[in-house]
């Protein structure tokens, strides 16, 4: 893998969300992100997946977690494996290698997404301000996941945790500085304080 500019991962001239926003935001240091396409019906596939990932093939939606990897389903063939940025090529040959024999691609995007962290109490209302999305207790919790746009950006959501809400927004990196930047106005302290 190429050394990418860090930096380019983070928020824009830095990392740290201003004060007065009424959830926590933080922007996410690069990640191994590996898109991963083949057939669920496969075995061999579904055990190679497993095996190299330490996680369980997620539900249609839904992400599943082990240690610093994530699987997120992110279409009926289509998988996002989020791990160790370090390890991201060690990640792609292991699946090769033990999917031989089945119909899969494994390719390394790690530096083609930015990742966002929203947490907090009032976090689910901040992301519904620009996401057709039910975020509501009961409807989106932990592990779930939607593919959707926020204004107007092509992002997933995936919830990593309850009590704190925090959800991990990820978008195209050309579209990072712009997502950032919405997220801190959506966060901010009086825009979210009339709301539960």
């Amino acid at each position: 893998m190429s050394e990418s500019n860090n930096a380019l991962a983070r928020a824009p001239r830095d990392d740290t969300a201003p004060d007065g926003l009424g959830v926590q935001l933080a922007a996410m240091p690069l990640r191994a992100m590996l898109t991963i396409r083949g057939d669920f019906a496969d075995a061999g596939f579904v055990s190679a997946v497993e095996a190299v990932s330490g996680c369980t093939m997620p539900d249609v939606r839904k992400a599943t977690f082990a240690g610093n990897n994530s699987l997120l389903w992110m279409s009926p063939d289509e998988l996002m494996l989020f791990g160790d940025y370090a390890k991201a090529d060690d990640l792609v040959a292991a699946l090769n290698e033990k999917a031989a024999g089945s119909h899969m691609l494994a390719v390394n995007v790690s530096d083609a997404r930015a990742v966002f962290k929203v947490s907090g109490a009032k976090a689910r209302y901040a992301l519904a301000k620009g996401a057709p999305v039910d975020f509501a207790q009961g409807s989106f919790g932990t592990g779930d996941l939607r593919r959707t746009r926020i204004a107007t950006v092509a992002t997933g959501i995936v919830m990593t945790a309850e009590d704190p809400d925090t959800f991990e927004v990820f978008c195209f990196r050309s579209y990072g500085t712009y997502l950032w930047n919405w997220l801190i106005s959506a966060c901010d302290e009086n825009a979210l304080s009339d709301l539960g």
